[in-house]
């Protein structure tokens, strides 16, 4: 099954990042976003890649047509004899189809720009700036046992405040940014092919008509993820992250 990454927005809440390079290129730990994104994937097996690129899409290319020096130690011998030998083999087993779906493309465009690069029945689909260690083979089999087009990820959001709770008038008690109980789309999801027909042909965002249509015909089914899950949406949120990747205390970190 392939996974569609959504990876050409500008990021325009992490200016000082997204400046010089788009978002899923953002690092952690020395390593992209994406990659993270990525390893998840591997680790259950799930190893086809389209990756929607956009804005500064031409860094996400060079990244991988240079990823193996860039992620192993090697020698060069330089002269009529050239060659390079790596000292190290940290090499990723996957295959990675990466397409232009312009820079001022919505989420819904760049979807239904790859539509003739989905050969399957299904598919997954995410985004370039979250991470999570949910449990992608449950998540495929709540799709398939509900027989809907779609299946989302939900999850219970950190409020981003802390909470006061009153009674007649007074603080009675504080909670640091509690776990809320909406849920909201955690951008892990499954598709059918017959998404696309839901997705108009003019520039759009899939989660406003497409998402919107497909609940409002019962055909959007949810699998709640209670473990991690993280939005990268600012500096902050990079901070955060690899503060637990330095400490080696990454819960999205699934592979050894």
């Amino acid at each position: 099954m392939k996974t569609v990454i959504l990876c050409g927005g500008k990021g325009t809440r992490m200016r000082e990042e997204t400046e010089f390079r788009p978002k899923p290129l953002v690092p952690i730990g020395g390593r992209p976003i994406l990659w993270h994104i990525m390893k998840i994937y591997s680790f259950y097996g799930f190893k086809d890649f389209i990756l929607c690129v956009g804005y500064k899409g031409e860094m996400i290319k060079r990244y991988f047509m240079e990823m193996c020096w860039l992620n192993n130690d090697f020698t060069v011998t330089t002269g009529a004899n050239a060659s390079v030998r790596y000292l190290t083999q940290n090499n990723e087993d996957w295959k990675v189809t990466i397409i232009d779906t312009g820079a001022e493309s919505q989420t819904g465009r760049r979807i239904k720009l790859i539509k003739d690069y989905i050969d399957d029945n299904e598919f997954m689909l995410t985004y370039g700036d979250g991470l999570s260690n949910v449990n992608l083979p449950a998540l495929i089999d709540t799709h398939r046992k509900s027989g809907r087009i779609a299946t989302l990820t939900g999850v219970n959001p950190n409020s981003p405040f802390g909470v006061i709770q009153v009674q007649d008038g007074l603080a009675t008690a504080f909670k640091e940014k509690p776990v809320l109980d909406d849920t909201i789309n955690g951008g892990f999801m499954v598709l059918n092919r017959r998404v696309f027909d839901y997705i108009p042909d003019e520039n759009c965002a899939f989660e406003q008509q497409p998402l919107h249509r497909l609940a409002q015909e019962g055909q959007l089914s949810v699998y709640r993820h209670h473990g991690f899950w993280a939005a990268i949406d600012t500096t902050k949120d990079i901070e955060q992250v690899s503060s637990l990747w330095n400490a080696g205390d990454a819960p999205w970190r699934l592979w050894a």
